[in-house]
């Protein structure tokens, strides 16, 4: 990749917000995201099928694309590995509408009338499990992973779920949008409930009641920002002592119901015990018919962009235009993407695009000269622990301890999955998608009582992202191994501010709020001393003050608490990106760029080019409310702002707007 020359980067910034000339731009010690990426802004339309455009997701279009042209091409019978022929038939199934009209809800029917059978209370812990099996939060989630208190072995998880609306908080928010709000997610709800009942549509009195019945969930539900506590969601349980706490419910017959391998451990673990306590209660209480109404909207729900289109409209309806503010639906293919893999490749079948996407186009060079950073970033990571005047000898040593165990998974995983018991045909994608939910369940369950495998990835290589593991790990797939993130054309500094920024953010979050809570080998351990863990709380509360004051929108904030770990890793993570860029630097001078650009400069704008976005206003206000992440402008202003190698770059003095006093730094 080859980095616009700086005076034509400088043609395209146009103010955010200011109405100025279009040859006026602000300057780069004022604000350097509009600086780089004003005009850019100024000039996307985005399309009726976007909620947002921005080089993250440009990077995502560019790969799905090469995923598309790939899937078109496979063949089922030349397909060398089973996952590539499981890939072709999945794709086939997905693509023919006309199939997926024709089989209706024949898929799911198996689980509604196990639904419809539901006509006693002591008939729902098994409904339950069944859904369960099948990855359906109705309204509990299990899952298996690595137990926090000890990652060599794998525990069952009972965490809350089940709400339709967006956050817990929706259900009692006040104001017109919070009403529209509710409103889509009612006239969703009935759309599901008339295609479960065979299109007969629900009375108000129906759909009033199941909207109570998740209001109850929903205030018994755990705060985002409470979420993010892993001491305050991890209560170890046996069966007896959680039939004591959530009294009314039978847990041991919703265990059986699991069919969990008799090596399974008694013991497991509940991340939010007061909801537990209010399903129980619910359990004994709720009319039947409420909860009936209630599984069968969650069962259509988790599979509706899979199902006829009166049901996938609905869901677009809701999702997609009262959620987001699209005005049309995406191309068919990325609906099915999505589908298939979910936001980030994690939902069951995703790895099978994965396995298509590495076959394709595997950046072997950018896996390569990406350890070459990793390392360089890694080295100014201990030498920034090591200088750290705040921090005692015995915690440095238990943080460099830990940075030296991290854990490097980038490219792809060495070795696929074997897909051994997993069922696809062509014609049949909801059924496709929920057989791979019941076999990854089966799979995961098979886990319990076995030491955890370490070499498991949590991200398909096909998506534009980067992941902190839980057990000391951080992971880079192919997909963000391109263009603006990485290039083998590109000079190091292009490189250290684009996937040496993430880099640097992944390993910071090993080390943010949330993440310093873990030690090396990723076990909820507290190595602080006292006095160092309340030196690191107090700069972790200024983050969190500092990123609370930003205002996103008139009279709406980014929330510091929500936000914090993100921001603290991109207030860290730029500073050691830049320090591993210097260490590069001594061993090879560059040569002088034709663009004038120093290498300084070179990677904050580089920096700026990968967070540069544009938003529907109904998007940034739920990311507001639910993303842990600040939106773009303040990744980019508020960590370079705190950066005094960002002033000496670009000559910015004290009293400019991109030079704060003070300056905060957590590491």
């Amino acid at each position: 990749m080859r980095l616009t020359p700086l005076f034509a980067l400088l043609a395209a910034a146009l103010p955010l917000q200011l109405a100025r000339a279009a040859d006026e731009l602000p300057a780069a010690c004022s604000d350097f995201y509009a600086h780089v990426n004003g005009r850019w802004i100024a000039q996307t339309e985005l399309p009726a099928h976007r909620s947002r455009l921005g080089s993250f997701d440009e990077l995502r279009l560019r790969n799905e694309a090469v995923l598309v042209e790939a899937l078109g091409k496979l063949s089922e019978a030349k397909a060398g590995t089973p996952g590539l022929q499981h890939a072709a038939r999945l794709w086939a199934s997905g693509m023919d509408v006309e199939a997926i009209e024709r089989h209706g809800l024949t898929a799911l029917q198996p689980l509604l009338d196990a639904i419809a059978g539901l006509q006693q209370r002591e008939q729902l812990p098994a409904v339950l499990a069944q859904l369960a099996r099948a990855q359906i939060a109705a309204p509990l989630a299990l899952g298996v992973r690595a137990d926090p208190m000890d990652t060599r072995r794998t525990t069952l998880f009972i965490s809350q779920s089940g709400l339709t609306l967006p956050d817990r908080d929706d259900y009692t928010r006040s104001g017109e949008a919070a009403e529209r709000l509710r409103a889509a997610a009612q006239a969703y709800r009935a759309t599901l409930l008339q295609a479960a009942d065979g299109g007969t549509a629900p009375g108000s009195p129906r759909l009033d009641a199941l909207a109570r019945f998740e209001q109850r969930l929903a205030e018994a539900s755990t705060g985002r920002v409470q979420l993010r506590d892993p001491r305050a969601n991890y209560h170890p349980q046996l069966l007896a002592s959680l039939s004591e706490r959530a009294p009314g419910f039978d847990w041991s017959a919703l265990m059986a119901g699991l069919q969990l391998p008799a090596r399974a451990p008694a013991r497991f673990v509940v991340g939010q015990p007061d909801f537990l306590a209010a399903v129980a209660q619910a359990a004994q209480t709720e009319d039947l018919a409420t909860w009936r109404d209630y599984l069968r909207l969650r069962l259509l729900d988790a599979f509706a962009t899979a199902l006829p289109k009166a049901v996938a409209d609905a869901n677009f309806a809701y999702v997609g235009m009262a959620q987001r503010g699209l005005k049309a639906p995406p191309p068919r293919s990325e609906q099915l993407i999505d589908t298939i893999g979910g936001r980030v490749g994690a939902q069951p079948l995703g790895m099978l695009l994965g396995e298509v996407f590495v076959q394709a186009a595997f950046p072997a060079e950018a896996a390569r000269r990406s350890k070459l950073l990793i390392a360089d970033i890694k080295e100014a990571m201990r030498e920034r622990v090591r200088g750290l005047d705040w921090m005692s000898a015995e915690t440095k040593t238990k943080a460099l301890a830990k940075l030296d165990a991290m854990t490097l998974k980038i490219g792809a995983p060495d070795r696929w999955p074997d897909y051994r018991g997993l069922v696809t045909h062509r014609d049949d994608l909801a059924g496709n998608l929920l057989r791979g939910a019941q076999w990854q369940a089966a799979q995961r369950f098979e886990e319990l009582g076995r030491p955890t495998d370490r070499s498991r990835w949590w991200m398909s290589p096909y998506v534009v992202n980067a992941y902190a593991g839980g057990l000391n790990e951080i992971g880079f797939p192919a997909g963000i191994l391109q263009p603006p993130f990485f290039s083998a054309d590109a000079d190091d500094a292009t490189n250290f501010g684009g996937i040496g920024m993430v880099i640097g953010h992944e390993i910071i979050h090993h080390f943010d709020d949330r993440g310093r809570q873990f030690d090396a080998v990723g076990n909820l351990s507290d190595w602080w001393t006292p006095l160092d863990a309340a030196a690191y709380k107090e700069r972790a509360a200024k983050a969190a003050k500092l990123y609370s004051g930003f205002e996103a929108l008139p009279g709406q904030f980014v929330n510091g608490e929500l936000t914090l770990g993100e921001n603290i890793s991109d207030l860290g993570g730029i500073q050691i990106a830049y320090s591993g860029l210097q260490r590069a630097l001594a061993r090879s001078k560059p040569a002088p760029r034709a663009d004038g650009l120093t290498p300084s400069q070179s990677f904050f704008v580089n920096q700026a080019l990968i967070w540069r976005s544009k938003y529907r206003q109904e998007f940034l206000v739920q990311m507001l409310r639910t993303d842990s992440h600040s939106p773009p402008p303040f990744r980019v202003k508020a960590p370079m702002a705190h950066f005094p190698a960002f002033a000496t770059a670009f000559g910015c003095k004290p009293g400019d707007a991109m030079v704060a006093e003070p300056r905060l730094t957590v590491w």
